[in-house]
């Protein structure tokens, strides 16, 4: 086995000592469920037994009773509004009957919600999205805490929803479960091409009808967007976790591997629970420090979405493991770029999964010494499966060894050749308090801006000044009260085409804010995820029109220069938000808003 890399070893036994304390609480709570009894059914009354199986076909209803064949729960987040969850309609009709062929048997447990932050973009509705992860969260714990199941699968793709399954099931890590992905619509119109009618449209250069041809074209089928954001890197973050199946991530829907695949992780579920003969694999067993460390690594090298500098840290602080953003950062120092998707590049993850995708982007890292192959995963002991790519065998699952060279090295590169030598996430500090900046779309001529800032409480301020040629200059935009306890910590995704046209034009332009950007973040440089939020009081609040402000991200200095004593004597006037008391959700948001934590801390207020 290569040697693991000294800053992967150091980092990773940080976190160990740091979590010892939770991660021993977790643990211990998930043995003493483990041990309530031969199956999760065991002890249970009758009439509670009878509520469980009353709906369910006479076969199936034997089988459970019996409490000897494993019972695996479905928690789905099926709507066909989101393309990306229409697959999942039928999913639970062909694991159901799969489950029988295998001598199981499987009810779905719950149905959990799933917003499209690309519907919401810019709306009210927005703010409603971070918040929607705890509660997905909720509903998955809640379908689990029934305690009839011996097995989960969990599907879901898009932005929060992997995040909310994760955290919810983690709660019961004794479980044996699979998450099962839906995989990417085919390729349409290309992002690029996509973006730039974007941009021609926040010119003026194009109408409404120019806009939406392309929008469609580019969102036209049941699938994944094909775009790297979040709900891509959700997916390269389960596979990199080791709880998909090997190479399932980006197999596009409606296709006879997917099927099998899809089949496949009931098969997976069902021996992990160790009542047929095989090892049992709990939740708890996967989800460790050393597989988050692969998290990150996954995101580093490919440049993931910045969501997940805020979900991965709620996601294992709902285990027992703390991370933060000084542990990111450290790795990017030494994790190598590998992957050029969109916005990263022109490609998108069809085209990433065709050069080779997850498998050979995991083979090169395992090679490198840069991410842990000592890691129990779904399919056993080590990330060797993970190296191998799915096919069909005369109609048979199989895996076979990825090829041993990329197929575009325009898309994926081998460790020796990588795009950039460190990884796609930066941290930035200074007297503005710390974020986190994507720099692997952005390129090194605009990776340092020096600018005065222009100060807006709300993204359509911004957009009025430019769409009255009003900031047609070097800036920062400094768009704050945006954080998760101002108005739940909305994307800030309409303000890329803008800000994109005055960086074509030759300004300096960058973006800090205590909110955050999509996972499709591109070209400028955005310093986001600011903390301490605004209305906590943090830096942001105090600056004013004019200041100037160093964004530098190849020194991670985030700085206003304005003399220390003067800016800390500015006082702040919180601005008045009863223009949101009576959005979409104000009446449930108010619960977030009281509990939310800061950004570097995962905004949870109900798991960390």
């Amino acid at each position: 086995m290569t040697d693991i890399h000294d800053t992967l070893a150091r980092v990773t036994q940080r976190i160990i000592d740091r979590s010892r304390g939770p991660r021993g609480q977790y643990l211990a709570s998930m043995d003493a469920q483990a041990r309530a009894g031969k199956t999760q059914r065991a002890g249970m009354g009758c009439a509670n037994m009878a509520h469980t199986t009353a709906a369910l076909p006479a076969a199936d209803k034997l089988v459970i009773h019996a409490e000897r064949a494993p019972h695996v729960g479905i928690v789905n987040a099926y709507n066909d509004m989101l393309s990306a969850h229409q697959p999942y309609e039928h999913y639970p009709e062909l694991l159901r009957g799969h489950a029988r062929a295998i001598g199981a048997t499987a009810q779905v447990a719950s149905g959990v919600p799933a917003m499209c932050d690309g519907v919401t973009q810019g709306a009210e509705g927005m703010e409603l999205s971070l918040f929607s992860r705890d509660v997905i969260a909720l509903a998955t714990a809640v379908g689990l805490s029934h305690k009839v199941f011996d097995a989960a699968l969990m599907l879901g793709v898009c932005d929060k929803i992997v995040p909310g399954l994760f955290m919810g099931a983690v709660q019961f890590g004794h479980l044996s479960t699979v998450f099962v992905p839906a995989g990417p619509m085919t390729s349409g119109l290309s992002n690029d091409a996509k973006a730039k009618v974007r941009q021609q449209y926040a010119q003026g250069l194009v109408g409404r009808d120019a806009l939406l041809e392309s929008e469609a074209s580019a969102y036209h089928a049941p699938g994944t967007c094909t775009f790297y954001g979040t709900a891509n890197s959700n997916q390269m973050l389960m596979e990199i976790m080791g709880l998909h199946l090997p190479g399932s991530s980006f197999v596009n829907p409606g296709t006879p591997l997917r099927e099998a695949l899809t089949k496949a992780a009931m098969e997976r579920a069902v021996a992990n629970t160790g009542k047929t003969g095989q090892s049992t694999i709990r939740l708890a067993d996967v989800v460790t420090e050393k597989s988050v460390v692969n998290g990150i690594i996954g995101l580093l090298a490919t440049g993931g979405s910045t969501n997940h500098t805020i979900h991965l840290i709620a996601m294992a602080r709902a285990a027992g493991v703390l991370i933060d953003w000084d542990d990111f950062a450290e790795l990017s120092g030494v994790i190598p770029l590998l992957a050029r998707v969109y916005p990263n590049g022109k490609a998108d993850v069809n085209h990433f999964q065709a050069a080779g995708g997850m498998g050979f982007l995991m083979r090169e890292l395992l090679a490198a010494g840069l991410l842990h192959g000592d890691v129990t995963t779904v399919m056993g002991t080590g990330l060797a499966a993970y190296t191998q790519e799915p096919w069909l065998d005369n109609g048979a699952l199989a895996w076979r060894p990825v090829p041993a060279a990329s197929g575009d090295t325009s898309v994926l590169r081998p460790v020796s050749e990588p795009f950039s030598a460190d990884g796609g996430l930066r941290l930035l500090q200074g007297n503005l308090g710390r974020s986190v900046v994507k720099v692997s779309a952005v390129a090194p001529e605009h990776r340092v801006v020096r600018a005065p800032a222009v100060v807006v409480h709300d993204q359509a301020d911004l957009l009025a000044l430019f769409n009255a040629g009003k900031i047609n200059r070097d800036l920062i935009a400094v768009v704050r009260y945006q954080g998760p306890r101002a108005n739940g910590m909305p994307e800030l995704h309409k303000l890329t085409p803008p800000l994109a046209v005055l960086q074509d034009q030759g300004f300096k332009v960058a973006l800090v804010t205590d909110g955050r950007m999509s996972g499709a973040s591109g070209k400028v440089p955005a310093a986001i995820h600011l903390s301490p939020e605004a209305l906590a009081d943090g830096p942001i609040a105090r600056v004013m029109d004019g200041d100037m402000i160093t964004l530098d991200c190849e020194r991670g200095v985030l700085e206003v220069e304005v003399d220390a004593a003067t800016f800390a004597a500015r006082p702040i006037h919180h601005p008045s938000l009863e223009h949101n008391a009576h959005g979409t959700g104000r009446e449930l948001f108010g619960l977030f808003r009281a509990h939310a934590s800061t950004a570097e801390s995962g905004a949870s207020p109900l798991f960390g």
